[in-house]
């Protein structure tokens, strides 16, 4: 699984101009499934990015997790991130796992994430979606579990 990690003051998401997730401040994740991926990916990052270290304390220092500043997680499910772009000009979408693999683990991890106690919403599997959110820092982290 690839997940591109940011953190936000504000993120929402809408399908078709109605907003069906929203969340103050915490991390926008865009969540990539492939062929390989199983239960044990989705573990690993379940128990990493709620821990991750990246939330500013008093002294501005990212000592503070989500966990910690009690944010909340908006989940885009994002088959692009498996795009190959080395040949060519059209990127190649071989490596992304197919809808039905994709979904269940994409479920998966959010239901995981609910599981810890965090606060989830997110987009809708499939659907055409409009992001946005204001990166705050900027701080952006790629999360690979074949890494």
């Amino acid at each position: 699984m690839r997940v591109v990690v940011q953190r936000a003051s504000y993120g929402k998401v809408t399908v078709a101009g109605e907003v069906i997730g929203q969340i103050e401040c915490g991390l926008v994740l865009l969540v990539g499934v492939t062929h390989e991926d199983t239960e044990e990916d989705v573990e690993f990052l379940v128990n990493k990015i709620p821990n991750l270290r990246i939330f500013e304390d008093d002294q501005g220092k990212m000592n503070r997790s989500l966990l910690d500043i009690e944010g909340q997680i908006l989940s885009i499910s994002q088959f692009t991130l498996f795009g190959d772009c080395r040949k060519g000009r059209r990127p190649n979408f071989m490596q992304a796992a197919k809808p039905e693999h994709a979904e269940a683990l994409y479920h998966r991890f959010n239901q995981s994430l609910i599981e810890k106690g965090v606060h989830v919403e997110t987009g809708e599997f499939g659907a055409m979606m409009d992001v946005q959110f204001n990166n705050q820092g900027p701080v952006t982290l790629i999360l690979d579990t074949s890494e």
